[in-house]
Parts: C-alpha cells; sequence; structure tokens
C-alpha cells in the first residue's frame, strides 16, 4: 500500500559499481579511508559536507561529555540482555539505544527543539532573548510543566559537563543566539520557577551544536551515536565480567512484592 508521497526515489549518502564506492561525491576507498577521521565522516555523512575545525572540536567535545553514563537504566538492560544471550550483541546494543528515551539521552533532543522555538519566538516578536526565556518560563510554569535543558537531581549547584561545555563554545568562538538562549532560560529559570534549576548537560550539547550548524531534526543522533560507544565499553566488560544476573539478583531483593496474597499463602499462615 502507497503511503504518503514516493516520487522521489533517490539517495544522496552512497553508491557503488564493479570499481569503486562513492560516499557523499567523494571515492571512499581513495579520498576517505586513512585519510578522515570518524567525526569528520560521521558529518560528512549527515551533512553531506566535512566539518571545520570548530565544528569537529564541538562535535567531539558533545559526544565525550554523553559518552558514559553509568549503570543508567539503558546500560543496565544492556548488559542483561548480553548476560542473558552472550551470543548477541546486536540485542544487547540495540536493548540499550531502545532505552534512550525523553529522560535517558533522547533528552537532548528535546531541549533542543525547546531552544529552537524560543529564539524562533524572539527572532518572530522582535523581543530580546531574556524576555522570550521569562515568557516562555513563566507558560511552562502554568502549565507546570518541567524546563528542558536545565535540572539535575545530583549536581543541584550546576552540572559541571555543561559548564564546561559552554566555557569551550565561548573559547572557540561558536557561541550564537542558542547558547545565549540557554543561558537566559537559567538565568531567568530559579526565579520564575522558585527553586534551582542549573543548566544540564542535555541542554548545552543542542545549544553548542546547533550554533556549530547541526541540525535540529538529526539532534538524537548525537547522543545515540556517544552512548553506542559507552555500550560497547560496557558490553565488553559484560563479557568478560558479568554482572548482569547480580543486577537482576539485587532488583528481586530490593523490590518487595504487595500484590494480593495467594489462598494457599493464606492457608500456610494459619497452619
Amino acid at each position: 500500500m502507497r503511503i504518503g508521497k514516493q516520487e522521489g526515489a533517490f539517495t544522496a549518502i552512497a553508491t557503488s559499481d564493479a570499481h569503486s564506492i562513492t560516499v557523499r561525491g567523494h571515492d571512499l576507498c581513495a579520498d576517505l579511508i586513512g585519510k578522515i577521521d570518524f567525526t569528520d565522516y560521521f558529518w560528512l555523512l549527515v551533512l553531506g559536507r566535512k566539518p571545520t575545525e570548530t565544528q569537529r572540536a564541538i562535535a567531539n567535545a558533545c559526544m565525550v561529555a554523553i559518552a558514559e553514563h553509568g549503570l543508567v537504566p539503558s546500560v543496565q538492560a544492556s548488559r542483561m540482555t548480553l548476560a542473558a544471550a552472550p551470543e548477541a550483541w546486536q540485542g544487547a546494543m540495540a536493548a540499550g539505544l531502545l532505552g534512550m528515551g525523553s529522560v535517558v539521552a533522547g533528552s537532548s533532543e528535546i531541549a533542543g527543539r525547546y531552544i529552537v522555538e524560543v529564539v524562533g519566538d524572539a527572532r518572530r516578536d522582535g523581543i530580546d532573548l531574556k524576555t522570550a526565556a521569562r515568557r516562555s518560563l513563566e507558560g511552562l510554569k502554568a502549565k507546570r510543566a518541567k524546563v528542558p535543558g536545565l535540572g539535575h537531581p545530583q549536581h543541584s549547584a550546576g552540572d559541571p559537563r555543561a559548564n564546561v561545555l559552554l566555557s569551550y563554545a565561548d573559547e572557540l568562538g561558536i557561541s550564537g543566539d542558542h547558547v545565549a538562549c540557554l543561558r537566559a532560560l537559567g538565568e531567568e529559570a530559579p526565579t520564575v520557577m522558585n527553586r534551582p534549576l542549573p543548566i544540564n548537560v542535555s541542554g548545552a550539547i543542542p545549544a553548542l551544536m546547533l550554533d556549530a550548524g547541526w541540525p535540529i531534526e538529526a539532534m538524537k543522533g548525537i547522543p545515540l551515536l556517544a552512548r553506542a560507544a559507552g555500550l560497547v565499553a560496557h558490553l565488553y566488560e559484560e563479557s568478560q565480567r558479568s554482572i548482569g544476573f547480580i543486577m537482576s539478583h539485587k532488583a528481586d531483593v530490593a523490590i518487595s512484592y504487595d500484590g494480593p496474597a495467594s489462598g494457599h499463602a493464606a492457608d500456610r499462615k494459619t497452619a
């Protein structure tokens, strides 16, 4: 069944013939292998052009910041999958990536879209970013909604990863409207929301990447690619010294059953 418009049966990413493989207009063997690093290649694959030195530096910094985050649920799912199916690295990787949603890792995309929205409102209405940020925050407060890109359960005084990334953007001269918007949100939020709301790494990453020229439509790809590297580390360790079933057992011990007792359990108590 045909769904939607399908007139354009084309791809601009890659092609091949009996003699060569072409990727984004470059000969893979003659121009790319051994001559380009992976971050440059990633940028080329997605956007069709190689990044500038500054764009490469920003992308590297953002992915280093988010690649590893400890035993978060997505990592636990990945490790427990490998423990149960040690032959299925692809399944374990998929389990970890599928768990990267609106709370963990995918929050960068949500924060990025929010920043784009606030910047767009400021430009449309001819107001400064501080005013646009405050107005947007007041709207979120009225809806009792969270502020994307702000707040952290552990780093209440400020997310050190975000602080380093923002300073690095300033150092490289890449900070633009999106970084300025994030900072305006960070300055206004504590007053509007009446609680500490520091800028977090999920806010800093999209702000930097947007100012570096990365499209919002591909923003989730940044944490996905970065966390894939972290998952490989966890899966390799899991294959060498497994903790998957230990985590499963600890969960079983820590979580108590509070559902109804069976008839047989009640009989044993009265016997």
